[in-house]
């Protein structure tokens, strides 16, 4: 499902989670839980992964993550601020203490002049850490790329967090 590089990251972050003893959520929209899935691809993952929220409409980010709907309408979903309010919302609503977001513009439409298909927010949250964001400005490589590439990112930030 998925290939050896990815996988490979995956149990990296799932080591170092282990090693220092943190519970890890997800919180993704454009991925719709891929990053969950790669890394629960990997047996014995149940004992870092405390749960992915998927929060694809904006309902979702606001009822399951408390991501304040005054945000999403100032800034829009697909955002640095809301992507940074996902983070933290996942660590607020799980067991976890470090967690990923993503939201994006998958395609192949959607896209406008200032949020055009492949841009991708992301963000890491820790307990006792600042949070990290990334933006990424993908292009119109296809959803499937555009995808992938965020769970590449996701695995990136996670491990930024970790060291």
């Amino acid at each position: 499902m998925f290939d050896n590089a990815l996988l490979k990251h995956a149990q990296l972050i799932l080591a170092a989670c282990r090693e220092q003893k943190l519970k890890l959520a997800t919180a993704e929209s454009c991925t719709g839980g891929l990053i969950a899935a790669c890394l629960t691809e990997i047996a014995g993952s149940s004992d870092v992964v405390d749960r992915g929220f998927v929060t694809y409409s904006n309902e979702a980010k606001r009822d399951l993550l408390g991501v304040p709907g005054d945000l999403i309408a100032d800034y829009g979903a697909v955002s640095e601020p809301v992507s940074r309010a996902m983070a933290e919302g996942a660590l607020t609503h799980s067991l976890a203490d470090i967690s990923v977001s993503v939201t994006g513009v998958a395609g192949p439409g959607g896209g406008t002049d200032l949020k055009p298909v492949g841009l991708v927010h992301l963000a890491s949250a820790r307990s006792d850490r600042s949070i990290l964001h990334e933006k990424c400005l993908f292009g119109d490589i296809g959803r499937s790329e555009v995808r992938l590439k965020s769970l590449e990112v996701a695995f990136t930030l996670l491990q930024r967090q970790l060291d």
